[in-house]
């Protein structure tokens, strides 16, 4: 598994880690701006979008800090990863997105979590 495939994008959020984080851990967070719905059984998270399933692995979890799925069927070493750093001076949140994606699609991948967290801004006021 090449590095090559891996990108990051950064958001800046006014609002604190632990409340963010809430909308990224939990089935009626992650339902907001995530998924149709949300299932939680031990470390497996099924995601559902209309009506099609798909299961992603915690790997870890930090609270207020970091959060890292993994989808059931890609290779080891590929995951999404959520990590939120609080900036002192100025009171914002860096949420920072870390995913995979192939050259072609990665630009595609990077709207796509535009949208999703545009889409959660908007339903939490931010």
């Amino acid at each position: 598994m090449s590095d090559d495939r891996k990108f990051e994008v950064e958001y800046l959020v006014k609002s604190s880690p632990s409340v963010l984080f809430n909308f990224f851990c939990t089935p009626d967070g992650l339902a907001i701006w995530f998924a149709d719905n949300v299932n939680i059984k031990d470390n497996v998270y099924s995601f559902v979008w209309e009506g099609a399933e798909q299961n992603a692995i915690l790997e870890k979890r930090v609270d207020g800090n970091l959060l890292r799925f993994r989808w059931e069927e890609d290779e080891p070493g590929t995951y999404f990863e959520f990590r939120f750093e609080l900036d002192d001076l100025t009171s914002c949140t860096s949420l920072f997105v870390t995913d995979f994606a192939d050259d072609d699609e990665k630009d595609e991948a990077k709207r796509l979590w535009d949208t999703q967290l545009n889409k959660l801004f908007s339903a939490i006021g931010l």
